[in-house]
């Protein structure tokens, strides 16, 4: 939308009264389009790289199967036995969640 305003003949302060943007924001979009030819941010790319790879994830998701009892801290230190790079029960607990599994107690 900004590059369109900009190419239509707007200037920087009325694409930002039109968008609602600031002044900066639009001069700054702009001004990555025409130098880079792009408007995406670069946030995707941005924290901490997720320890367990999808490799880590099948792994894990076998320990699972094998004992569906077995608590948080003894999985995390199935998993670490054979891992180079050791992994926290938060991890291992953030894991299983986007794995699609919660805890349950049994009754």
């Amino acid at each position: 939308m900004v590059v369109g305003a900009r190419r239509a003949g707007l200037s920087i302060s009325q694409s930002a009264q039109l968008l609602g943007f600031s002044c900066t924001t639009i001069s700054r979009v702009y001004k990555e389009w025409c130098e880079k030819g792009k408007t995406s941010s670069m946030r995707q790319s941005c924290g901490r790289k997720c320890l367990v790879d999808a490799r880590g994830q099948r792994r894990m998701g076998r320990l699972i199967q094998a004992d569906r009892r077995a608590t948080l801290t003894e999985i995390t230190t199935c998993y670490n036995r054979g891992m180079q790079q050791s992994i926290c029960e938060a991890t291992t607990c953030t894991t299983l969640r986007r794995m699609g599994y919660n805890s349950r107690r049994p009754h």
